[in-house]
């Protein structure tokens, strides 16, 4: 599969160039940076997706980008149908809803997952499992200090999963400094204890192994997918 990845130059995009370069399966085509960065040498770069797209063949984008860049590139995508995995965050959900219904009428495939990191993707799904036997249960998320999205993807999408089965309102804290990359918690509380679920990625190499995974599968799906435990626990 060749892989073309938008954002390429940032601390994720490089991340997913070194993975998509040393995957024997995977063919890195080229990145996208709008000052002409290249993640390491050998690595063909375009000012932006449009060009990339008309003078590389691609058969799946991977984007990191920013929440006001990633809904263009998604409409440069979905106009020439390719298909995207996209981690990066600050969508509304009923936003993604839209994609969605979208992407069935025009036969566009995506992946969108606000953390690619295996350990992340089983913390929600347990904090989910165990939310149906507390009273209470909040949520406190760390990250890095230049994050431009507050609450974190990751912790949007787990008090979605969590309030499917709990119908209180799961409150959100925010925690961004330097020196942290991307950590969540999930208390819950029930009279005379507490169950904390927690999960850490030390390092962005924890999110590569769920990027691959999700370029690997792309060709199998339909519609846009939210959310990487679709295609870890499923077989699609």
């Amino acid at each position: 599969m060749r892989v073309l990845v938008n954002g390429a130059a940032g601390k994720m995009g490089a991340e997913v160039c070194r993975a998509v370069h040393d995957a024997p399966d995977l063919q890195l085509v080229g990145g996208v940076d709008p000052k002409g960065r290249s993640p390491f040498a050998g690595v063909p770069v375009y000012a932006n997706l449009h060009d990339a797209l008309e003078m590389a063949a691609v058969d799946v984008v991977v984007d990191f980008t920013t929440p006001a860049a990633v809904r263009s590139s998604m409409e440069i995508c979905l106009g020439k149908n390719i298909p995207m995995v996209i981690g990066t965050t600050g969508f509304h959900h009923n936003e993604l809803g839209e994609w969605q219904v979208r992407a069935l009428q025009e036969n566009w495939r995506a992946i969108i997952a606000p953390n690619f990191a295996i350990g992340a993707v089983l913390m929600m799904k347990y904090a989910r499992e165990a939310v149906a036997f507390f009273d209470q249960a909040e949520i406190i998320e760390y990250h890095h200090a230049q994050k431009l999205d507050a609450p974190s993807g990751t912790a949007a999408r787990t008090r979605i999963l969590m309030q499917e089965v709990h119908q209180r309102e799961i409150p959100i804290h925010s925690v961004r400094l330097p020196g942290l990359v991307a950590h969540q918690e999930v208390i819950l509380g029930l009279p005379g204890q507490t169950l904390t679920i927690r999960h850490d990625s030390n390092h962005r190499e924890s999110f590569m192994p769920g990027v691959l995974l999700a370029i690997r599968q792309i060709p199998k799906i339909k519609g846009v997918v939210v959310g990487l435990e679709h295609i870890l626990f499923t077989d699609i």
